[in-house]
């Protein structure tokens, strides 16, 4: 057996209905529409999210709440994971993406004080817990803010 000899299964290939050519065609006269009507007329649409009438979802469903449109949103490191880091000289959300902790380089990074930290470090990050602070500076690092 080889590619050339290769065949379609049997009921892979469909012709199209030629919707509209004929009352021969079986699709004939009325197109599939039914007779009369909204739908059988040129022209008519029916969206994805018409309901016929019913009152529709987005409306149906509770809305509260607020979104903050400006709002930062940080990233989120604690000290537990500082202490998988190999290189610690100088911490900065480069190294961070590299090791896998956070997701972009590029985007605000904050340091949550959760765990401890046991070694000394140097970290630049966006904004820091007051706890984490003073973890780091108790081990005789620093944080510095970006």
């Amino acid at each position: 057996m080889d590619l050339g000899s290769l065949k379609k299964v049997k009921g892979a290939n469909t012709t199209r209905k030629r919707v509209g050519r004929g009352e021969g065609s079986g699709l004939g006269v009325t197109a599939g529409r039914g007779n009369k009507g909204q739908h059988s007329r040129s022209g008519s649409k029916r969206r994805a999210w018409f309901e016929g009438g019913q009152m529709p979802l987005q409306r149906r469903l509770p809305k509260f709440g607020f979104t903050q449109h400006g709002r930062k949103v940080y990233q989120i490191v604690n000290l537990k994971d500082l202490e998988r880091l190999e290189k610690t000289e100088e911490i900065t959300p480069k190294v961070l993406a590299e090791a896998g902790l956070i997701k972009h380089a590029d985007r605000p990074v904050k340091l949550l004080g959760d765990g401890q930290i046991e070694k000394k470090v140097t970290i630049q990050v966006h904004a820091v817990s007051k706890t984490a602070k003073e973890t780091v500076e108790k081990q005789g690092g620093s944080v510095t803010l970006l």
